[in-house]
């Protein structure tokens, strides 16, 4: 089947993904950094402060995210999303209205947990159980909701927050996903549930099998991943995170320094889209190989960087990383651990990610405090990477040789 028939077949699925992905926005970091300014000034935060406090709430996301994202293995993502979308509108409205420092804590636990964690998972985890042969285009095109929710929200909520409070920013919000709430159910009408996808559209994976969730955390392939699926949410997270200071600290406007945002959404895209083509026609794992290169290149590229010029070009390679990011981890486990468990699969890495992006933050925000600015960090981040990109190198060259491509050939 053709990309276009494929397209044209299945647009219904598809779009179910990107209005998914798209409506996460409102619990990710690059959409409640906009914010940090007016949520520091008004709670008396430091920025250390406002580091811990996200990383608590996030952090404790991540533990619910860890059991909570298994459901997605037992029940249609129609039926959980009537939980999750009315869930974070009500978040937003509750950060609209909240007035205290433990209200703050709880809002940025579900923020955290249904926007970046459950809406995103019903996507991704949807995809890679229903697609086998395109699979990675189908992940490629759901991520499309997800670019299109950094490039445009916070340039456009950047420049509402010269016109209206930040706090009525919030009520706009739940509007906008309660909008979208009838329309994701309407797409999803036709769902299959998890139980009707037969054996026959099931990939096993590694030793030919389906790998439960605890066989593959007590694999020493998961243990030798672990730094890499840390890696860019943590500081990636922080990039976003700390947006404001690094503009403070190069003596950029922020506005423009914002405005670099669209650069790196806009080679997102591009290369998600050529990522998705390349995992069906060559597989995830050698691409996972130097994935974490990307992210060195980025770091040190806007640490030296002393104009928005040289940061363009850092934004386009962090582009290059974050496109690459956005189907091929969930990819990787489909093929390399088969698809009958993957939700609870994808629900451990989703945690661990969620995890990630919230010592990321507050690692950050502390070290500033200490007197270490975050552009001086960029390069122990960049360190840290390659150190990520060995282990990975080893880890993938080992489990490839136990695919069932591989066993097949070697039986032949």
């Amino acid at each position: 089947m053709s990309p276009l028939a494929f397209l044209r077949d299945n647009a219904r699925f598809l779009s179910a993904g990107v209005v998914l992905t798209l409506n996460s926005s409102f619990g990710q970091t690059f959409f409640i950094s906009i914010f940090a300014a007016q949520i520091m000034t008004e709670f008396a935060l430091s920025p250390g402060q406002w580091g811990l406090l996200y990383t608590l709430g996030t952090a404790a996301s991540a533990v619910v995210m860890f059991w909570a994202g298994a459901l997605t293995d037992h029940f249609r993502a129609r039926t959980l999303a009537w939980f999750v979308m009315p869930g974070l509108a009500l978040t937003c409205v509750a950060m609209g209205a909240n007035r205290s420092i433990m209200g703050l804590l709880l809002i940025v636990f579900f923020l955290r947990f249904l926007g970046q964690g459950m809406i995103f998972q019903l996507a991704m985890v949807s995809m890679a159980r229903w697609f086998a042969g395109r699979r990675g285009l189908a992940l490629s095109i759901t991520a499309m909701g997800f670019w299109l929710g950094q490039a445009a929200i916070p340039v456009l909520f950047a420049a509402l927050l010269l016109i209206f409070n930040w706090h009525h920013l919030w009520y706009a919000s739940a509007v906008f996903l309660m909008i979208c709430f009838p329309l994701v159910l309407w797409l999803l009408n036709q769902e299959r549930t998890p139980q009707s996808v037969t054996e026959e559209t099931q990939s096993v994976g590694i030793d030919g099998r389906h790998w439960t969730r605890v066989e593959v955390v007590r694999s020493r392939f998961f243990w030798m991943l672990l730094p890499l699926l840390l890696g860019p949410p943590a500081w990636g997270t922080a990039l976003f995170f700390q947006q404001v200071h690094i503009a403070d600290v190069k003596g950029w406007p922020l506005v423009e320094y914002l405005a670099l945002i669209p650069v790196m959404t806009l080679v997102s895209v591009i290369v998600t889209l050529i990522t998705g083509a390349l995992i069906d026609r060559f597989g995830s794992g050698r691409l996972l190989q130097v994935f974490p290169l990307t992210w060195v290149l980025g770091f040190l590229m806007l640490g030296f960087a002393d104009s928005l010029s040289f940061a363009f070009a850092a934004f386009v390679v962090f582009g290059m990383a974050t496109g690459m990011q956005a189907s091929l981890i969930t990819a990787f486990w489909a093929e390399y651990f088969g698809t009958r468990h993957i939700g609870a699969i994808k629900a451990t890495s989703a945690s661990i990610m969620v995890f990630g992006s919230a010592i990321g933050p507050g690692i950050s925000g502390a070290l500033i405090d200490l007197g270490y600015v975050f552009p001086d960090q960029m390069f122990g981040i960049a360190i840290y990477f390659l150190i990520s990109m060995g282990l990975v190198w080893t880890t993938v060259n080992a489990a490839a040789e136990r695919l069932p491509s591989k066993i097949d050939i070697k039986r032949a």
